[in-house]
């Protein structure tokens, strides 16, 4: 499906806290023989203008463009502590486009369909918010006009607030997205899944088994 489209869209991954629970890199854990970060940025790079990588150390941005394609562009988040509030700044700094899509690297089951829906329901409003199964919001898995949010951004972040949640709160016209909607898209919610763990890895793992099962009885 091409996607019809008046402003130019991007998505932003953010790539710049590290996890304690895995023994490397996060987005270089491969999962079933590929990289985190890579799932995040094919689930969405065909249906935006720009993809924007913010991560902590231009070590790190080479790692991950050496598994990335060349179009991938590279934000480093300077902010002494970085958080995913300090991430999402660095990335709406850096975005040409109006709307942007918010995503982290940890989330290999973004769905491109979902992700397509919340991009079209954008126009004119702030942010686009889905709510997940405890019918709380995901301010990782959501759309945001750029230069409105930045500067509220800016402006938590100053007052000390750390967290997308808290940041999300502050926003005005802002569209919410039931779980039953997202779940007529993503029956079974896994854009929301993030892999913080080995346990979580070993899930993932299950879960692209039996997608890739399904695709082949599909054919």
């Amino acid at each position: 499906m091409e996607k019809k489209k008046l402003d130019k869209t991007a998505a932003i991954i953010l790539a710049n806290e590290l996890s304690k629970e895995l023994p490397e890199d996060k987005g270089t854990t491969l999962l079933c023989n590929k990289p985190l970060i890579k799932y995040v940025f094919n689930s969405v790079n065909s249906i935006v203008d720009e993809v924007i990588i913010v991560t902590n150390t231009k070590e790190r941005a080479e790692k991950y463009a050496k598994v990335l394609p060349k179009t991938a562009l590279f934000v480093i988040d300077r902010q002494v502590s970085q958080n995913s509030l300090s991430g999402a700044i660095a990335g709406f700094e850096a975005v040409q486009s109006k709307y942007a899509l918010l995503l982290s690297y940890d989330s290999p089951f973004v769905n491109k369909e979902l992700a397509m829906f919340l991009l079209d329901l954008a126009a004119g409003k702030t942010a686009v918010i889905p709510r997940n199964a405890n019918n709380e919001t995901e301010p990782l898995c959501a759309v945001y006009q750029t230069k409105i949010v930045l500067e509220i951004a800016k402006k938590v972040s100053e007052e000390g607030t750390i967290d997308l949640q808290t940041f999300v709160e502050k926003l005005q016209g802002v569209r919410y997205i039931s779980k039953m909607i997202v779940e007529q898209i993503d029956p079974e919610l896994q854009s929301f899944f993030s892999v913080n763990s080995l346990l979580d890895l070993k899930r993932a793992t299950v879960i692209l088994q039996g997608k890739n099962k399904l695709s082949k009885n599909k054919h």
